[in-house]
């Protein structure tokens, strides 16, 4: 088996056991993780010379199905301002990568990325505090 192929079922299995876990933290940490990695891949395919369009088509698709769960996730309720910032950077994210897709352009999903970060790595930090306790 090589290297590569060790790498992703280790992946796998490590994002695996983060989704059977329940644990909400974790799982939006994931969420963000993979996000980005979308985001990034769109980036990269979307090169007219070097990308591959079914690859830029299928991330940009994944990037706004993990947008739209972040969004239906947040408690408005409980949540109060955080939510309602929380859904304006997911929706702005959104609105990026549709621009990109529309005007063949990548800017605007690399601020998105930039602005996500952020709060993926706050995620990540809660997760690794046991934030769900």
């Amino acid at each position: 088996m090589s290297v590569n192929k060790m790498m992703q079922a280790y992946t796998k299995s490590d994002h695996q056991t983060v989704a059977e876990s329940n644990d909400p933290v974790a799982i939006v940490a994931l969420l963000f993780d993979e996000l980005i990695r979308a985001m990034q891949d769109f980036i990269t395919h979307s090169d007219k010379d070097t990308g591959k369009k079914e690859i830029q088509s299928r991330q940009f698709s994944r990037s706004l199905t993990i947008i739209y769960a972040l969004q239906s996730s947040l408690n408005f309720e409980d949540g109060g301002d955080i939510a309602t910032n929380l859904f304006k950077i997911y929706e702005y994210s959104r609105q990026q990568l549709l621009k990109d897709w529309k005007d063949n352009t990548t800017d605007g999903t690399e601020k998105a990325i930039i602005a996500l970060d952020d709060i993926r790595e706050a995620w990540h930090q809660l997760s690794r505090q046991g934030g769900n306790k």
